[in-house]
């Protein structure tokens, strides 16, 4: 095959790499929502259709086929505008995304272990609570409806917030980096018809999650129970404490990457290289040791051999 030849199939590479990657981005990000689910059934669905009628060749039901594929898709952009906006939010979020997440807690570094405590305590007093957790998708338009705090966390403030009848104690706290950005927050409200039994923190804790990419975690003010709402959906933990602390420590962890600094990161470093360096200089020895052992037995076998000759 000559060259130029194989130079006329770049474009057509190239526009596969990049119908993939639209396609990739488009099904990651609806990953977990509503309408993720109904892209993929309609997906299935619709090929199925399109296969049968060209196998078949099923010229006039072909052509409703793909009159019907462009009503579905003009008419989801209106039925799942929210799932839409949070999709394309989630991609362009990659673009601005802060890069510098310290983590401070009292000079040091918050953990999801001490997050999780907090959160495990405000459980046992059952005193309800809404916390949202920032990642790729700004909150800062939820925090206007709020107070502005930027606080260091500790159990004290949010007992302080959550307690009534704090001033504060009525909507969503925002963690950002690791900190207390806003309390007082208003979330939008899911209208899920299952919803319709639960309370306003949950309802809240599902809307934020089906606009945005948040991870937001509710404590029951009624059964002191914790729950997680992420994707539009809500998880509800059991009552045994051990369980649910173990499955909300993962969650924490998730929206809470810790990312080390510079520092932290060459010291890490050095120490790979010095402990490296050190199995080296004490394995050498050994080595060496055992490659004199095997020439000692070597001669030994030839001598005997000799002997028996």
């Amino acid at each position: 095959m000559e060259w130029h030849q194989v130079m006329s199939y770049v474009p057509d590479v190239i526009q596969i790499f990049i119908l993939y990657m639209v396609i990739y981005a488009i099904l990651k990000g609806a990953r977990g929502s509503r309408f993720g689910q109904v892209l993929m059934g309609s997906g299935i669905l619709f090929g199925l259709l399109i296969a049968f009628t060209l196998v078949f060749h099923f010229d006039v039901l072909s052509v409703i086929v793909r009159w019907l594929l462009l009503y579905l898709a003009l008419s989801s952009v209106v039925i799942f505008q929210d799932e839409i906006r949070r999709i394309l939010a989630t991609m362009g979020s990659f673009l601005f995304q802060d890069r510098t997440r310290a983590h401070v807690f009292a000079g040091g570094r918050v953990t999801p272990e001490d997050l999780t405590t907090i959160i495990f305590k405000l459980a046992k007093k059952r005193t309800g609570a809404l916390v949202a957790f920032e990642r790729g998708i700004s909150l800062r338009g939820f925090e206007t409806t709020g107070v502005a705090l930027d606080a260091i966390i500790s159990s004290e403030l949010f007992f302080s917030i959550f307690t009534e009848p704090m001033p504060l104690h009525d909507g969503g706290v925002v963690i950002r980096h690791g900190r207390v950005a806003a309390a007082h927050c208003l979330f939008p409200v899911s209208s899920q018809s299952d919803l319709s039994a639960s309370g306003m923190r949950h309802r809240a804790a599902v809307g934020l999650s089906e606009q945005t990419d948040a991870l937001v975690i509710v404590v029951s003010e009624e059964t002191g129970r914790v729950s997680v709402a992420h994707n539009g959906r809500l998880i509800r933990y059991p009552d045994a404490e051990e369980d649910a602390r173990t499955a909300i420590l993962r969650w924490v962890r998730k929206a809470m990457p810790q990312q080390k600094t510079t520092a932290e990161a060459m010291s890490d470093w050095m120490k790979r290289r010095t402990d490296k360096l050190f199995r080296r200089r004490h394995d050498a020895p050994e080595a060496a040791k055992s490659a004199a052992a095997a020439q000692e037995a070597a001669a030994d076998a030839g001598a005997s051999g000799k002997e028996r000759k």
